[in-house]
């Protein structure tokens, strides 16, 4: 027979220590397990009795920003934020453009503190579906106290409505450039513009900033804004729009021709046309004379009142020295060398309307001419603009700046003389009994102005003009049309 095994009484020692630490590791999970159970069946209970102890109230150490609120009922909490409202709702807002003004109150701002959200989110708290966030809100509270925010309001709908009539008047639709060039002339043009809108994000902006200026301030204030507007850019700039670096304006010249036929208003607008897009390339030298061609009855001018041989006359082409006068002007303006320039032998009063003497320039094609030179190194585009209605001219170069800057004295007048006694001439072209006056009297004169063109500080052009009139008569037509 085999022989029985027994145990020593050393193993069985081990053996009853391994189930003894067993049992008590089993009994100690277990009680923990009870215990925390209890726990939150405790906490979940007095929670319960908490909560409606104070159900429709804020807990205990809840402040919005520095006010306690604690004990107090959702609707208590909303009226106290309401009648802070009252306090600084007649402020008033006085937004300013130019010499528009506007005034918004505070009340119409709809600024002020979210009584109904600042009320809701202080009455929730410590009241969700999680016991262990609601336990923990509640301890948190009751020893530091918890501090929400004061939400504000602020409604800005009432801005674009308050605003829309200025808006109509601010807004400018941004313009792209036109450029075209047909045999090396521009047929087509128009120089590229900025458009402008109220900017009513910025402003948005401005009034939320001074939002709490407000709000802080129990007495009623008034505030100024300016009212920012936004430039709008377009999508085709002149620099884009041609390849000859023509980007800007680099001079103007403008004239008036008041009380003029319609026949001298007609030769105006045709042969300012036919400058027009004309282009000066880099160090060209421009020829007035040639620009325009010939001036006859054959190349479409009329006939108008002409100064010849020291009368007034009908003659081709009446008018366009007021054209070389305005475009002579520009070409001063712009600061570009002139080569050639004649002055007038009488003094005429269509150039005096708006500027005085000593700023026309005559021209006879082909032997009296104005020209200038192109010395910014860029093509210069000249560009002729006839009011008809208004009788005016009006000549805009278009380049690129080159930090020229021009300084033209006021002409000093000297050497007068008295103007003869007023002529009339008779005019088969107008009405028996009919007198239309066609010149001006003025006096003899000597005018002489300067110019001095300087470029980054340096003086590139220093020059005087001289323009000695003779004595002129007042010149009136009589009709003796039957």
């Amino acid at each position: 027979m085999p022989k029985k095994f027994y145990p020593s009484k050393k193993s069985l020692r081990k053996i009853f220590r391994k189930k003894h630490a067993f049992r008590i590791a089993t009994s100690s999970f277990w009680f923990v397990v009870g215990f925390f159970i209890a726990a939150l069946l405790l906490g979940g209970i007095l929670i319960a009795i908490f909560q409606y102890r104070y159900q429709g109230k804020v807990i205990p150490g809840v402040f919005i920003g520095n006010t306690y609120v604690g004990g107090k009922t959702e609707e208590e909490v909303k009226e106290l934020f309401n009648t802070r409202n009252k306090e600084f709702e007649k402020s008033l807002f006085v937004l300013t453009l130019d010499d528009f003004v506007a005034t918004i109150s505070a009340r119409d701002l709809k600024i002020g503190y979210d009584s109904n959200l600042i009320a809701e989110q202080a009455e929730s708290l410590g009241k969700s579906n999680n016991i262990l966030s609601n336990i923990y809100l509640i301890l948190s509270s009751y020893t530091y106290g918890t501090f929400l925010k004061q939400s504000h309001t602020f409604d800005p709908v009432i801005l674009n409505t308050t605003l829309a009539d200025l808006d109509k008047k601010v807004y400018t639709e941004p313009v792209d450039a036109l450029f075209t060039v047909e045999n090396k002339r521009v047929v087509a043009f128009r120089q590229s513009s900025e458009g402008k809108t109220i900017d009513y994000d910025a402003l948005i902006k401005k009034v939320s900033e001074k939002q709490e200026e407000v709000i802080q301030n129990k007495n009623s204030k008034i505030i100024g804004i300016k009212i920012p507007v936004k430039i709008l850019k377009p999508q085709v700039t002149t620099e884009k729009a041609n390849t000859l670096g023509i980007v800007e304006e680099i001079g103007q010249g403008n004239s008036q021709f008041q009380h003029s036929i319609q026949n001298r208003v007609y030769n105006i607008s045709l042969a300012a046309s036919r400058i027009n897009g004309v282009l000066v390339a880099p160090n060209e030298t421009f020829s007035f004379a040639q620009a325009l061609g010939d001036i006859s009855k054959y190349t479409g001018y009329k006939e108008a009142y002409v100064i010849k041989d020291g009368k007034t006359i009908l003659g081709d082409g009446g008018g366009v020295c007021q054209v070389s006068t305005t475009l002579f002007r520009a070409i001063l303006n712009a600061g570009l060398p002139i080569t050639e320039r004649h002055a007038h032998a009488y003094r005429v009063g269509y150039y005096e309307q708006d500027s005085p003497p000593g700023l026309d320039a005559t021209v006879f094609v082909p032997n009296i001419d104005l020209k200038f030179k192109n010395d910014t190194g860029a093509y210069i585009l000249i560009q002729s603009y006839v009011d008809p209605t208004n009788l005016t001219l009006r000549f805009t170069l278009y380049g690129k700046r080159d930090n020229r800057e021009v300084t033209i004295t006021k002409p000093v007048i000297t050497n007068q003389s008295p103007p003869p006694p007023p002529r009339y001439q008779d005019d088969p072209t107008l009405p028996k009994g009919e007198v239309r006056q066609v010149d001006f009297e003025a006096p003899g004169a000597k005018a002489t102005f300067w110019r001095t063109v300087t470029k980054n500080g340096n003086v590139i052009i220093s020059e005087n003009y001289i323009s000695n009139y003779a004595p002129w008569q007042s010149v009136f037509l009589k009709g003796t049309k039957e």
